[in-house]
């Protein structure tokens, strides 16, 4: 008895008491080793101050190590009630966060941080966090709830159900996304249609939907229109929207002012610093060929200054080539197809599913939305690789995602298990068969069973 209980907990065996999804583990641990081992041979960029590659892989390392931690802490905590209550506050969190960063708030230990023109991070005692990250999980915490919570009834307020729908979903919905847009408008566009994909799983219907995606589009406009108004002022409104613009029709056409302007000048250096992101990127993807340069060896990364964060998926292909650049793609699929699973298993907790759902969608739904900017598919975003591209906020705002999806998934796990000891077999064959199939095997093989004789017993 002793030697059976100590083989059943013995260092070969422990993975078999992870009541998680393992194949979610699986990818987890996939995509940090990832983005350790192209952390190493990534963008210079990212060395300053004497440091060497090796101190980056370190620095990466501890932050994969702190990522680690957040999921095996979130994957133990059992009661759901816990990430219920924390949830409800996923509003609140990121109403503060952006109004923080939209006030270009300066204070000595809290300052919002002007990079590329544009307020997206802020600086709390000297740890940078992208606010954006941080509204993404916390947005699809708070809906899960929000919707989970009306369905049951309790949602404080007026007692017409339409009344609760629009302060607590349609309301933030739309104030969250109109204080993404001063940041950036793929981000706002990327949170808001993430958020009306949540609503929708979550029971809203058409014609609210519809009167929803209307009242968008028309903040849009307005804000189309007041940089329109503004634009030739010193501090134009919604100045992004115009990059945005820019972006998508190109007004600028940077390729024709690289082939008009003499080489050397400064029209023609701006032209060429405006295209050399995304036209190594291309290039990059082109050299990296079917099996890829090989580790270390990428050249673009000497050209793109954001090869580690904006363009990573371009650098994997480049080293790692074509079938590298599929087995990234096959991670995020195998994400999306079981979180599905678990989703389908959350039995009749409504919370439970709108969160799995809502946390996958968003990690492959950023994740194919960067591979699309690296494949010159749509303008760029700035939208990274979750889980791989470098970036430590982003990096823990994804542990915390993945995190919760493995907590969750015991919930599957236990209905699965259970789904799978109570499904028939294919082929159902009684012991008494077995028997006789192995008799008649050795009675042929003896000699003693006469082929042709048994042919004819079979006919008739």
């Amino acid at each position: 008895m002793a030697d059976a209980k100590k083989k059943k907990y013995s260092f070969w065996t422990f993975a078999d008491h992870f009541e998680g999804d393992k194949v979610v583990w699986i990818i987890v641990l996939l995509l940090v080793l990832f983005s350790i081992v192209c952390m190493f041979s990534s963008s210079s960029r990212l060395l300053r101050d004497g440091m060497t590659r090796l101190d980056l892989v370190r620095n990466q390392f501890f932050v994969v190590l702190a990522g680690l931690g957040v999921i095996i802490v979130l994957y133990n905590i059992k009661n759901i009630k816990f990430f219920r209550w924390c949830s409800q506050w996923g509003f609140l969190l990121s109403l503060v966060l952006l109004g923080l960063l939209d006030a270009h708030v300066n204070l000595p230990f809290l300052k919002a941080l002007n990079i590329n023109n544009a307020y997206r991070i802020l600086s709390i005692g000297g740890f940078q966090v992208h606010v954006f990250e941080v509204v993404k999980v916390s947005m699809v915490l708070y809906l899960a709830w929000a919707m989970d919570a009306l369905k049951r009834g309790q949602l404080r307020g007026p007692e017409r159900e339409i009344w609760k729908k629009i302060i607590y979903l349609y309301a933030p919905f739309l104030i969250i996304f109109v204080m993404i847009i001063p940041g950036s408008n793929s981000s706002a566009l990327i949170i808001g249609l993430l958020m009306f994909v949540m609503i929708l799983l979550g029971g809203g219907n058409l014609r609210d939907m519809t009167f929803l995606a209307l009242a968008a589009v028309l903040i849009l406009g307005l804000c189309f229109g007041l940089y329109s108004a503004t634009k030739h002022s010193d501090h134009p409104w919604f100045s992004r929207i115009g990059t945005g613009i820019a972006r998508v029709f190109e007004e600028d056409h940077w390729e024709q002012q690289v082939i008009d302007n003499p080489r050397g000048s400064l029209a023609y250096q701006e032209a060429i610093d405006a295209i050399r992101q995304p036209y190594s990127a291309k290039i990059a993807v082109k050299q990296g060929g079917l099996l890829g340069k090989g580790p270390g060896q990428s050249t673009q990364r000497y050209v793109v200054p954001d090869m580690s964060e904006d363009f990573m998926y371009s650098f994997i292909i480049e080293e790692y080539g074509l079938l590298g650049g599929i087995f990234v793609i096959f991670l995020y699929v195998s994400l999306l197809a079981r979180g599905s699973i678990i989703a389908r298993n959350c039995g009749t907790d409504h919370y439970a599913k709108l969160t799995v759902a809502g946390l996958c969608l968003l990690i492959t739904g950023q994740a194919f939305l960067h591979m699309f900017v690296n494949a010159d598919i749509g303008p760029m975003t700035g939208q990274t690789l979750p889980l791989i591209s470098h970036g430590n906020s982003a990096f823990l705002c994804f542990s915390i995602a993945f995190g919760i999806i493995l907590s969750f998934s015991r919930i599957a796990t236990r209905r699965i298990d259970k789904e799978t000891r109570m499904a028939a077999p294919l082929v159902e064959m009684h012991e008494s068969a077995v028997e006789d199939r192995l008799e008649e095997l050795e009675a042929f093989e003896s000699g003693q069973l006469n082929p042709e004789n048994t042919d004819e017993n079979n006919e008739l």
